[in-house]
Parts: structure tokens; C-alpha cells; sequence
């Protein structure tokens, strides 16, 4: 009987032993995929932002500012920094001086946005009036 009961032990040893390292072997595969993807919460509202800064460059429309400008900032993070954004700098490096291409393009304030149609907007403005002025649609 003691041999059957020590049977029976090593067995269920054996069983406990392979689900400890079944469930070892899942959570780090869980871990390690984990680790490669984009976070779930960020990656929808990027790519997003990313379309309707594509779009808004599409149409035409320009942001003009100036690295120092903090309602430009302001505009920027609205946008999530997009490297679609359709933005031009308009301050030299030192930031004494304005570019040739805003000087060009008359803009007297920061920041300033030209339209496709050639209307002006200055200042901070939602993505609902961009949404508007650019007939780009904002994702849901």
C-alpha cells in the first residue's frame, strides 16, 4: 500500500511540477509580448492625430510658430506632437530673428494658421475649428 501511495505522490509531484512550468513559460511569453507592442492605450489616439495632421497638411492649411512660443506649445501637444503636423518654424536658432518664410508670409504673431483658401487664424485654435476650416474629420 505504501508503494502505491508513494506512486501516487511522485505522480502528483510530477503534474504540479509541469504546471508550474507551463504557467512560467506563459507569463513570460505574456511579458515579452508585451514588452514589443505599443501601449493599447496610446496607439488609436496617436494614429489618430497622426490622419488628421496628415489631412490638415493635405489641405493646404500651415502652422506657423516659434520654438519659444508657448501658446505654439500649446497647439503642438493639441495636435500630440504629430510628425504629420503641417508646422513651420518661424524663429532663427538664436531666436532673435524671424525666417525668410514667415517674413514672406507676413505672419506678425504667434501662433498663426494659413488656410488653403488663404484666411488667417491667430492664436491657439481647437481641432474642432482645424476640423472645420480644413473639412478634415476628427476620428472618433
Amino acid at each position: 500500500m505504501t508503494k502505491e501511495k508513494n506512486n501516487k505522490n511522485g505522480k502528483q509531484n510530477i503534474f504540479v511540477i509541469v504546471a508550474v512550468i507551463v504557467v512560467l513559460i506563459l507569463v513570460g511569453a505574456f511579458m515579452i509580448s508585451r514588452k514589443n507592442l505599443p501601449s493599447l492605450s496610446q496607439t488609436p489616439a496617436s494614429s489618430k492625430m497622426d490622419v488628421f495632421a496628415q489631412c490638415l497638411k493635405d489641405s493646404g492649411a500651415k502652422f506657423y510658430g516659434a520654438s519659444w512660443c508657448s501658446h505654439c506649445q500649446n497647439q503642438k501637444k493639441l495636435l500630440e506632437e504629430s510628425k504629420n503636423m503641417p508646422y513651420v518654424e518661424c524663429a532663427t536658432s538664436d531666436g532673435n530673428k524671424q525666417l525668410q518664410i514667415c517674413t514672406d508670409n507676413k505672419i506678425e504673431g504667434y501662433p498663426t494658421w494659413i488656410f488653403a483658401d488663404g484666411s488667417r487664424q491667430s492664436g491657439e485654435i481647437s481641432l474642432d475649428i482645424l476640423s472645420q476650416k480644413t473639412d478634415c474629420a476628427l476620428a472618433q
